[in-house]
């Protein structure tokens, strides 16, 4: 007699339950028509009323109304004998990759899924989601820049006036400060609120397909996401070395990953569709490096035409 698991309102996974169980919970009204339930053999978890014929019979009628009471059960396979309903378990990082996500207390986001093969980002695909949030973050940044700056000299004409001087240069240095720490804490936000989101990944990673997680799989907080991105900026020193170690380290980790215990990966790695993930790089990648690439040849062609110009000026 097949073994069946069926979930609850709460995306707990209940069971294993015999195929009788199921009967009698549906004659009870305690089981649903979008109930999701699953047997081994079946591709996925399905809504009760598409599979309810193979347990009750081609004439079954779904039952909607929940009963005032909960039945006496048949005994499991596993012989425990219990109420179904009281046979909970949740999901975690052994559970099948069928399994109905599972949220721990606290946390709002469905627990990662161990089972099945994970397609870890490589340099390329990192590369190509860092342009996107680079333009991003740096377009803020210039305005927020732009707009502290205006702040800042805007005053001080008054920090001036101060016959010492004390003032105004202390002011000065403040404002300095501020136009220049204030964009790098909005970026540090930035990527620690997109990868503490649900989709773990920012507007430049979802574009390409990828997201962020600790070493398990899990969401990150908003806190080591926050941090996440001092390291990546460690990551650059000295010429970006710490970024390139992501295209030879295992599970293709950058050194801001081994500080902070992350990983990036493919966005359906860790869920129950890990057949969904790509090893390829994708169209929006792709465009993304030609376009970078010949931005920063563009960029040095044109030192180039502007050194070879003031050369040319000396000269005469």
């Amino acid at each position: 007699m097949s073994t069946w698991y069926y979930s609850d309102t709460q995306r707990n996974r209940l069971g294993p339950v015999a195929a009788d169980d199921l009967a009698q919970l549906h004659h009870n009204g305690q089981l649903t028509p979008e109930v999701l339930v699953w047997r081994e053999g079946m591709p996925e978890w399905k809504p009760w009323r598409e599979v309810m014929a193979e347990v009750l019979g081609a004439g079954a009628v779904a039952v909607g109304a929940a009963a005032p009471a909960r039945a006496t059960f048949a005994v499991a396979d596993d012989g425990g004998g219990r109420n179904p309903y009281e046979v909970v378990q949740r999901v975690t990082h052994d559970a099948s990759p069928y399994a109905a996500p599972g949220a721990a207390v606290g946390n709002v986001y469905a627990a990662a899924v161990q089972d099945g093969e994970v397609v870890y980002a490589g340099f390329w695909k990192r590369y190509a989601a860092y342009w996107i949030d680079a333009f991003i973050v740096g377009a803020v940044g210039f305005l927020v820049q732009m707009m502290v700056a205006a702040v800042v000299f805007g005053g001080m004409s008054a920090l001036q006036s101060d016959p010492a001087g004390a003032l105004g240069t202390a002011g000065g240095i403040v404002g300095l400060l501020a136009m220049y720490v204030t964009p790098l804490l909005l970026q540090a936000v930035y990527f620690g609120f997109f990868h503490a989101s649900a989709n773990q990944a920012t507007p430049g990673k979802m574009a390409i397909g990828i997201k962020v997680t600790d070493d398990h799989g899990d969401h990150i907080s908003f806190w080591r996401g926050f941090g996440r991105y001092f390291g990546l900026l460690l990551s650059g020193i000295p010429i970006g070395i710490g970024y390139i170690m992501a295209g030879f380290t295992d599970r293709k980790r950058a050194l801001h990953d081994m500080i902070c215990s992350t990983v990036v990966v493919d966005k359906w790695a860790f869920t129950s569709h890990p057949e969904r993930q790509r090893t390829e790089l994708g169209t929006v990648a792709t465009v993304i490096i030609v376009l970078s690439v010949l931005a920063v040849v563009g960029y040095f062609v044109l030192i180039g035409v502007f050194v070879a110009a003031m050369a040319s000026a000396g000269a005469h």
